[in-house]
């Protein structure tokens, strides 16, 4: 569903081994919306002072301090939801009802947070379209 090009920005020859990485990729005959929506990753950027990205929509990052590792997941949630048509919803459901049985079979629960003073719970998930259309049939309210 994604590619994620991390890259040693403190290697010599970064922007060669950038060039060669593409290559083998387009070589590989993947779908050019594949190629079109890399994420591209500059790692190391503690060893280099004030470093700034010169390409765009590049995320730098150090893996080691953590530095920008919060940006690229939510870029990464951001893209993966897009190529799968899926997204993330938080619905009220009444714990006495079926609905959380039916999450958890028709989508990718997240978090449960139950209210026990009214029998309810808030409910993360991850839903297709599609799903999502079905569980408001069946649950309207």
């Amino acid at each position: 569903d994604l590619i994620v090009h991390v890259r040693d920005i403190t290697h010599p020859e970064t922007i060669l081994q950038k060039a060669t990485v593409l290559s083998v990729l387009k070589n590989l005959n993947l779908p050019s919306h594949l190629l079109d929506s890399i994420v591209e990753v500059h790692n190391k950027v503690d060893l280099i002072e004030r470093y700034k990205p010169t390409e765009e929509g590049a995320l730098a990052i150090s893996a080691l301090h953590g530095h920008g590792l919060e940006e690229l997941k939510e870029e990464i949630e951001k893209k993966i939801l897009t190529a799968t048509g899926k997204k993330i919803l938080a619905v009220n459901i009444n714990l006495e009802g079926p609905q959380l049985s039916w999450l958890y079979k028709e989508a990718t629960v997240q978090e449960v947070e139950v209210m026990p003073e009214d029998g309810t719970a808030r409910v993360k998930v991850i839903i297709s379209n599609s799903a999502f259309g079905r569980y408001k049939n069946l649950f309207p309210n």
